[in-house]
C-alpha cells in the first residue's frame, strides 16, 4: 500500500485521496503494486474500508448517471468534492496506517504544516480513529523532521511536540498519543517494561518510537529489536525503518541487507548495478541537480564515493558513459526489452531525448514496443523526480488533468 500511495502521489502530483483509494482497491482487487502480483495478509480494517469506497463508488455513480468503469478515473474537482472519502468509522485504529505512511512526509517535507495534516488524513480514509489520524500527524512530524535535519536527540525529545505545535495546527493531541510524545516509550526493558508490537496503532507506534530510541544508531539492531518483539512483527518494523531510514539514510542500512535487494529477487549484479547507477540519479535529481548533470558521460565518476568506490559491471558502465545518447532511438538499437539493461538503456534515453517534456518523454518509451508499460514506468520515476525537486509544473501530461 505505501508503493500505492507513492504511486499516487507521484502521478497526481499532490494528495488526492480519491485517487489513493483507487489504487488500494486495485492492489486490493489485482494485486496492483504488490511484490507477488496479488494482495496478501490484508488487514480487517483496511478491507472493510476498501469494500466500502467500492459500495461508495457504486452508489455515486447511479446518483449522478454516471458509468461505473468510469469511476476510478474521477478527476472533476466539483466531483471529487462531492464524494465522501473517509471511508472508515470512529473506533477503528489499526496500525495498517502507519505502515503505509513514509510517503507522504517524503513528499511535502517542505512544508510541515501541510504535511502532518496530509499524513493523518492518509491514514484516516481507512483508520477512521482519532487516534489513528494523530498517530500518523506524530510520526509524520518526526519524518519530517528528520528530513530536514534534525538530531536523533531532537526527534526523541519528550518536548518534539511543544517545540513543533505550529505543525499540528496548535491543535491538542488524543491522550494516548501525547502520552507517547512525552516518552512513553522511553524504557530500558523494552518487552520487560510491557512495551508491544500489537496491531492496535498506539501499542504499534510505541513500539517502533522504542526501537529507535535503543537502537544505539544501527538501523540494523533497530531493525531486529522491531521484530524481537514478536507480535505483528513486519509491521512494527515497517513502521520503525520509515522514521529510521529517514534519520540515517541509504548509506546506513546495512550493506549486507542492500547487496540482497537486486539479487533476492533477479538474482544477477547487473540488477544491483543497475539499480545502483538510477538510484544514484534520482538522488542527484532529488537533491537540485540539473537535467544536464544526470545525462552526464561522467555522473558516475563524479559521484563515485556513492557506490563505494566499486566499479559498475561492464554492461552497466557502458550506460553511464553515455550509451543511451542515440539521437535515431529505435533505428539506432535502442529497444524497451525486458532485460535490465536494454530497459535501462531505454528508459534513460527516452529522459535525455524528452525535450524537457514530460509527455514526450513517457511517449518516447512508450513508442520503442516491447515492454512499453515497464519502459515508461522507469522513465516516469526520474523524470518526475526531476520535475518534482525543481517545481516544474508547465510541462504536465494533459492526462493528469483529464
Amino acid at each position: 500500500m505505501a508503493l500505492c500511495l507513492a504511486n499516487s502521489l507521484i502521478a497526481c502530483q499532490d494528495f488526492v485521496s480519491y485517487d489513493q483509494l483507487v489504487r488500494y482497491k486495485w492492489w486490493y482487487r489485482h494485486g496492483y503494486m504488490s511484490s507477488t502480483g496479488q494482495c496478501f495478509d490484508i488487514g480487517a480494517a483496511t478491507r472493510q474500508s476498501i469494500e466500502e469506497f467500492e459500495t461508495r463508488q457504486r452508489k455515486f455513480a447511479h446518483d449522478h448517471d454516471m458509468p461505473l468503469d468510469e469511476m476510478d478515473l474521477l478527476s472533476d474537482r466539483g466531483l471529487l468534492q462531492a464524494f465522501d472519502v473517509n471511508c472508515s468509522k470512529e473506533g477503528v485504529a489499526g496500525n495498517g496506517a502507519l505502515m503505509r505512511l513514509a510517503p507522504v512526509p517524503l513528499f511535502f517535507y517542505r512544508n510541515p504544516e501541510v504535511a502532518v495534516d496530509y499524513s493523518g488524513i492518509s491514514g484516516r480514509i481507512t483508520h477512521g480513529d482519532d487516534k489513528a489520524y494523530d498517530a500518523c500527524c506524530y510520526y509524520g512530524a518526526l519524518i519530517i523532521a528528520a528530513m530536514n535535519g534534525a538530531k536523533k536527540s531532537e526527534l526523541t525529545s519528550k518536548t518534539f511536540y511543544d517545540k513543533h505545535r505550529e505543525w499540528f495546527g496548535n491543535r491538542s493531541l488524543d491522550p494516548e498519543i501525547m502520552k507517547i510524545a512525552e516518552g512513553s516509550y522511553q524504557k530500558p526493558g523494552g518487552y520487560q517494561d510491557g512495551i508491544r508490537g500489537k496491531g492496535y496503532i498506539v501499542n504499534a507506534l510505541e513500539a517502533a518510537l522504542w526501537a529507535f530510541w535503543s537502537d544505539e544508531d544501527s538501523f540494523e539492531t533497530g531493525a531486529l529489536k522491531a521484530v524481537n518483539l514478536g507480535d505483528d512483527t513486519d509491521t512494527t518494523a515497517a513502521i520503525y525503518g520509515q522514521l529510521a531510514g529517514a534519520h540515517y539514510g541509504y548509506k546506513k542500512l546495512p550493506e549486507k541487507w542492500l547487496d540482497c535487494i537486486g539479487q533476492i529477487t533477479h538474482g544477477d549484479d547487473k540488477v544491483y548495478d543497475a539499480c545502483c547507477y538510477y538510484g544514484a540519479l534520482i538522488v542527484a535529481a532529488l537533491d537540485g541537480a540539473k537535467k544536464s548533470d544526470l545525462t552526464s558521460t561522467t555522473f558516475y565518476e563524479e559521484h563515485r564515493k556513492w557506490f563505494g568506490d566499486r566499479t559498475l559491471h561492464t554492461d552497466i558502465m557502458a550506460i553511464a558513459h553515455g550509451s543511451y545518447q542515440k539521437p535515431g532511438g529505435y533505428q539506432e538499437g535502442i529497444r524497451g526489452k525486458g532485460y535490465i539493461v536494454n530497459a535501462l538503456e531505454a528508459a534513460l534515453w527516452a529522459f535525455w531525448s524528452d525535450g524537457d517534456s514530460f509527455e514526450a518523454g513517457a511517449l518516447n518509451a512508450v513508442n520503442l514496443g516491447d515492454d512499453t508499460d515497464t519502459t515508461a514506468a522507469i522513465y516516469d520515476i526520474m523524470s518526475l523526480t526531476l520535475r518534482r525537486s525543481t517545481r516544474t509544473q508547465a510541462s504536465k501530461p494533459h492526462w493528469i488533468d483529464t
